[in-house]
C-alpha cells in the first residue's frame, strides 16, 4: 500500500532524461527538484482553487447536515425513516451520473466554470453522509442533557446550537474531513463541470500535464506529493476525532 506513495516522491525526483530507463531507478540517485519548480509556477492558483472549493463544501455541508442530523435524531419528523433510506441510496449513486446531470442544470443555471458550482457538487456527496454521522451521534447524546435545557428554557435552535453543537465535535471534525477530502481529491465533477474555467482544481491542474505526446512525469508526480501534504496533515491531526465520530451510535447501552 505504502509502494505507490513512495514511487510517486522517487518520480518527482527523477530527472526527465531518467524517466524512461530500464530497469528503473528504486532511488533517486540524481535528483532534481524540476519537478517541484514547475509547482510553483503552475500549479499555486489551483491550490488556492481547492482550498476553496474544500472549505466551501465544509462549510455548506456543515449548515445543511448538522440541522438535519438533529431533526432525525431529536425531533423525529414524520417520514423520518424514508428520509433516512434516501440518504443512504443518495450514497450509491455513481459519481458520473450525478455529474452529466449536474451539467445540463448548472447549463441552465449559468454555473459552468464556476467555482461555487463545484461547491454544490460536491456537497451532494458529503451531505448524505453527514446528515448520517450526525444523526448517530446525536441520539447517543442524553437525552437528560436535552431536557435540562429546555426546562432552563431553552428552545429548539438554542438547545442545538449550544449545548448539542459543542458534544458533537467529533462528529463536526469527522463530516468536516471528510467533506473536504472529497472535495479536495474530486476529478469527475471538475472535469465535467469546470473543464474551461479560470479558476480550476488541483485535479485538473495535474491533467494539465498530460498529453498526446508530452507526459511531465516528474512535474505531475511532484504536483501529487504536494496535492497529498495537506490531505495527510489533516488525517493525522484528526484520526481520534474520526475514529470516534465515524462509531459513535454503534453501541447502546
Amino acid at each position: 500500500m505504502l509502494f505507490p506513495v513512495y514511487w510517486m516522491l522517487n518520480v518527482s525526483l527523477t530527472p526527465q532524461q531518467d524517466m524512461r530507463r530500464n530497469p528503473p531507478d528504486l532511488f533517486p540517485l540524481h535528483p532534481t527538484f524540476e519537478g517541484y519548480r514547475s509547482v510553483l509556477d503552475d500549479q499555486l492558483p489551483y491550490l488556492g482553487t481547492s482550498l476553496v472549493i474544500g472549505l466551501g463544501t465544509v462549510v455548506l455541508t456543515l449548515l445543511i447536515a448538522a440541522p438535519a442530523g438533529y431533526c432525525l435524531a431529536r425531533l423525529r419528523p414524520r417520514g423520518g425513516g424514508a428520509l433516512g433510506l434516501a440518504l443512504l441510496i443518495a450514497q450509491m449513486i455513481p459519481g458520473i451520473v450525478m455529474a452529466m446531470g449536474f451539467y445540463g442544470i448548472f447549463l441552465d443555471l449559468g454555473l459552468l466554470n464556476t467555482w461555487w458550482g463545484l461547491v454544490v457538487a460536491d456537497s451532494t456527496i458529503a451531505v448524505p453522509f453527514g446528515v448520517m454521522i450526525f444523526t448517530a451521534f446525536m441520539s447517543g447524546i442524553p437525552g437528560e442533557l436535552i431536557a435540562a435545557s429546555r426546562i432552563d428554557g431553552a428552545g429548539t435552535f438554542r438547545t442545538f446550537w449550544s449545548i448539542v453543537l459543542p458534544v458533537s465535535r467529533n462528529a463536526l471534525v469527522t463530516v468536516s474531513l471528510f467533506g473536504f477530502l472529497w472535495a479536495w481529491s474530486d476529478f469527475v465533477f471538475a472535469n465535467t463541470l469546470d473543464g474551461g474555467g479560470d479558476l480550476r482544481p488541483i485535479t485538473l491542474g495535474i491533467y494539465k500535464y498530460i498529453g498526446n505526446n508530452n507526459q511531465e512525469w516528474n512535474a505531475i508526480m511532484a504536483t501529487a506529493v504536494v496535492a497529498s501534504v495537506p490531505a495527510a496533515v489533516l488525517l493525522v491531526l484528526a484520526q481520534r476525532y474520526v475514529a470516534a465520530g465515524v462509531t459513535a451510535g454503534a453501541v447502546k447501552d
